[in-house]
């Protein structure tokens, strides 16, 4: 088992998602930055759906209680492994008492912690990822263990990535939404010339941000939303969904994040800014 000793800001685990159950109301969950959680899974030779740990923020404390081998990516969080600092995208060694701690947020927003085979919570419709209503919690606290397989020898194919990091990017490409056609000129130069600060209404359901454009005031029926479907409210507002976003909205919705958009905005916090740019 994983001994969380101290649980962090938001602490879960989460895979590539859960599929086929839109239509019933149940979001997509899965890894908020893919990119990352597929790189140290790569690291290990695990599955690229493989179970990983997503942390937010604040770290965790972690008690290794068997040997295994694991990889950490994303967001700078100051880790140590039994007070010796660690860095990301290597493969470290643990073994049974070892102690995994988080310190000071260095840059972005969301880590992410990989162990040999994976982790184990239980298969829910199909995902091991925490999700409210579906799983039994959404996230860890302090005492909570999690199942892994203990591995005593593993020879990784490559023991250590240069990841180019996009924790600074600010541009998040994004193609026509259903409603697109629906802005107006003055709403498209609003939209596309200006940049965009998180607000602190940020999530594993949606971000919203700080500046507005001029709304749109036409009524619709519901609709369908997919992760990284961006709505804009008749007063403005501006809501990117996120992997745990509503499955259906009233709003327009007027761009669609691309996948790697959705990976750089999930390392983004209060305050930090984006910009949209259009692909065709």
């Amino acid at each position: 088992m994983l001994k969380i000793l101290k649980s962090g800001l938001f602490t879960t685990v989460q895979d590539s998602g859960r599929y086929g159950y839109l239509n019933k109301g149940v979001p997509v969950a899965g890894y908020m930055d893919a990119f990352s959680a597929r790189k140290v899974n790569q690291l290990l030779d695990n599955e690229d759906d493989a179970a990983v740990l997503e942390i937010t923020m604040t770290g965790p404390t972690l008690l290794f209680e068997k040997e295994t081998y694991v990889s950490m990516g994303g967001a700078l969080l100051s880790a140590t492994l039994n007070n010796e600092p660690v860095g990301n995208y290597e493969v470290l060694k643990v073994n049974k008492g070892d102690i995994l701690s988080y310190g000071k947020l260095e840059k972005g927003f969301r880590s992410y912690l990989a162990v040999k085979e994976g982790f184990k919570t239980p298969v829910v419709l199909g995902s091991r990822s925490l999700f409210s209503s579906v799983t039994q919690k959404n996230h860890f606290v302090d005492g909570d263990e999690v199942e892994y397989d203990a591995c005593s020898y593993f020879e990784p194919r490559i023991s250590k990535l240069k990841v180019d990091s996009f924790l600074s990017e600010t541009d998040l490409k994004v193609t026509r939404g259903p409603e697109y056609e629906s802005l107006s000129d003055r709403q498209l130069e609003m939209l596309f010339a200006k940049k965009f600060s998180i607000s602190n209404e940020n999530n594993r359901m949606a971000y919203q941000l700080e500046e507005k454009i001029e709304g749109i005031q036409t009524s619709m029926i519901t609709s369908a939303t997919l992760p990284g479907t961006v709505q804009l409210t008749p007063s403005g507002k501006l809501i990117l969904l996120m992997k745990d976003g509503q499955t259906t909205g009233g709003y327009p919705r007027v761009l669609q994040l691309s996948d790697k958009a959705l990976s750089i905005l999930a390392q983004k916090k209060y305050g930090d800014e984006i910009q949209f740019k259009l692909i065709s």
